[in-house]
């Protein structure tokens, strides 16, 4: 795709440096005109940080992470310095004041002297898998998702004002571009050794559009000489092109819904640098499987905050508003456009320190929106996942399989939802450690499909990670959906595991016919937010009644972890349904809503 438009010659249409340059630099009169809300977020923003100061970036916080597995003792205060310098910056280009000024230039020369700018559990040459260093090595420059956006960061920063940085010293813009150059620009486009490039691994991530959306962002507001743009857009098509060849056609974002805002989010961020530096001239908008990509996250919204929350993502993300919006403009979407305008934009970070997302809702104005209607069925046959609406219940069920990126063991997990509010659940991500992403991955519970709305047999056996664990034999009409599931757990002794759930318009139905060589018990497993109760012999779980429990027991699951919390604050409730060895089991259950 990318690489057939440079070829074609489109891309020398590039403008010169300066005209592909949007943002007002300050001083200027758009400053004046941002929304006063929006003005007096990012004054205040820009006191409370110099209030705060820069904190400290000790090498024992580095080494956190190799001697303990704990991430967030360095990112906490990394993260931390980059927000303050850009909430002072963006405050400098509103109110001028010799003691902001001051800040800002301590805060770039402050990351100008860090041995790297890559996060402690990254500091690797970006290949998954390679073992940290303890410490940064400067002579081996790590390209990162933070080592970029860092890049990026610096770039619209001294762009923003290098008037009155000049005013201080030429030096301090100098060093900048010369750190930025140094660490980011000439590895970018000397070496083929990251991962996420695309030459020495097939499958891509978000890290892709992620770090190649703040490169871009970063050489459209740092580099002045046409031929080192054409040389760094023309290797961020060859990665691109290699980006969208790994996903698959429907669009679909194996990683979950959160994840859309630094994978297909951070695509429209590339096409957007891309446009913009070539005068309008490359457009992209309409190439059938991009238009796919960002239709992902309004398949995936369920109702109010929810979205389907399969693999490592969180139940109610913090999608970009802005971003959703302008990428429904892009390619003429209104449901797109709706789910932009109910989530909102917001000119605070809300996530990592994203520049380029601060800028978009300060200079962008999209609509107030309502909660949009979502369609009665999504079909992602590449990605397996399925949703089916009966007026007010809501079922989503997946099928793929255990290699997928972010993959918890899943494979046939399904969430179930009732007048937009969650009734059994994916317990989803936690706060990310050392453990990880390693071979320790699997010993975390929630990854486990003992932890998911799944069987096991015996004394616990489970789904095995690996692509090769997959569901098989899917069916999906309008209101029954069937796959086959032994193959996911590898487990000899199961000949076959089919699942068959129904929808009509106010029950669930779910089916589970499993065929052993040898007798062995079968457990089922349904995870809840919502204490269970029987009464009178009738279970329910909030408003709906479940029918078919028998041999049951409940646990109960304080929610410690802080990310979790934020989806799932309290507990979570782990209904176990017991049966007897037998060489075949069939479990039935449905769900009524009254």
């Amino acid at each position: 795709m990318f690489e057939k438009v440079w070829q074609q010659k489109q891309t020398l249409a590039l403008n010169k440096p300066e005209s592909g340059r949007i943002w007002p630099k300050a001083g200027n009169e758009a400053w004046h005109k941002i929304d006063e809300t929006k003005k007096n977020l990012i004054l205040s923003w820009g006191v409370e940080s110099m209030a705060a100061g820069y904190p400290a970036l000790l090498a024992r916080d580095f080494l956190s992470f190799t001697r303990t597995g704990n991430r967030r003792v360095w990112e906490t205060p990394y993260f931390a310095r980059r927000k303050a310098l850009i909430g002072t910056a963006l405050s400098e280009c509103l109110e001028h004041s010799d003691e902001k000024i001051d800040f800002v230039i301590d805060g770039l020369w402050l990351i100008c002297e860090e041995s790297g700018w890559m996060i402690s559990a990254h500091n690797n040459k970006g290949n998954a898998g390679e073992e940290s260093k303890p410490l940064p090595d400067k002579s081996d420059p790590i390209i990162d998702l933070f080592a970029a956006q860092t890049a990026a960061t610096l770039s619209v920063i001294v762009y923003l004002l290098r008037e009155r940085l000049d005013q201080v010293t030429p030096m301090i813009a100098d060093r900048v571009l010369a750190e930025i150059r140094e660490r980011i620009l000439v590895p970018f486009l000397t070496r083929q050794d990251y991962f996420w490039m695309g030459w020495t691994r097939k499958i891509l991530i978000n890290w892709t559009p992620w770090i190649l959306s703040n490169i871009l962002l970063t050489a459209q507001y740092s580099l002045d000489h046409t031929w080192e743009l054409d040389a760094l857009v023309r290797k961020a098509f060859l990665i691109l092109d290699r980006y969208m060849d790994s996903l698959p056609e429907d669009g679909g974002c194996d990683e979950g819904t959160a994840y859309w805002n630094m994978a297909g989010g951070s695509l429209l961020d590339c096409l957007e640098s891309l446009f913009e530096m070539s005068g309008s001239t490359m457009d992209f908008y309409h190439e059938p499987k991009i238009r796919q990509v960002a239709l992902f996250p309004a398949r995936a919204h369920i109702a109010g905050p929810w979205f389907w929350n399969f693999a490592d993502c969180d139940a109610r993300p913090k999608l970009d508003g802005e971003r959703l919006y302008t990428f429904g403009c892009r390619i003429e979407s209104q449901e797109l456009k709706a789910l932009g305008a109910y989530m909102g934009s917001n000119v605070l970070l809300r996530d990592t320190p994203q520049i380029s997302r601060v800028m978009n809702a300060l200079f962008s104005r999209i609509p107030e929106g309502s909660d949009p209607e979502a369609p009665d069925s999504v079909d992602l046959p590449d990605l397996q996942v399925y949703e089916r609406r009966k007026k007010r219940l809501i079922l989503v069920i997946k099928g793929g399989h255990n290699g997928e990126s972010h993959n918890h063991n899943d494979v046939g997990n399904f969430i179930l939802y009732a007048d937009g509010n969650p009734i059994l659940v994916d317990a989803g991500n936690m706060v990310y450690t050392r453990k990880t992403f390693s071979e320790e991955r699997y010993t975390l519970w929630n990854v486990r499909s003992l932890y998911h709305n799944l069987p096991f047999f015996g004394q616990g056996i489970e789904q095995k990670a690996g692509e090769a664990f997959r569901a098989s034999c899917i069916k999906a009409g309008p209101d029954r959906i069937e796959m086959e599931l032994a193959s996911a757990y590898g487990y000899p002794n199961l000949l076959s595991l089919r699942r068959t759930v129904e929808v009509s318009e106010n029950r669930i139905s779910l089916r589970d016919c499993a065929v052993l060589k040898e007798a062995e018990s079968m457990t089922s497993v349904l995870m809840t937010w919502i204490r269970p109760e029987e009464k009178d012999g009738v279970f329910r779980i909030g408003p709906v009644r479940m029918e078919g429990v028998h041999h049951c027991s409940i646990e109960i699951i304080p929610v410690q972890d802080e990310r979790m919390a934020e989806n799932y604050p309290g507990c979570l409730y782990r209904i176990l349904i017991h049966n007897q060895p037998s060489v075949e089991h069939t479990e039935s259950f449905r769900w009524v809503l009254e």
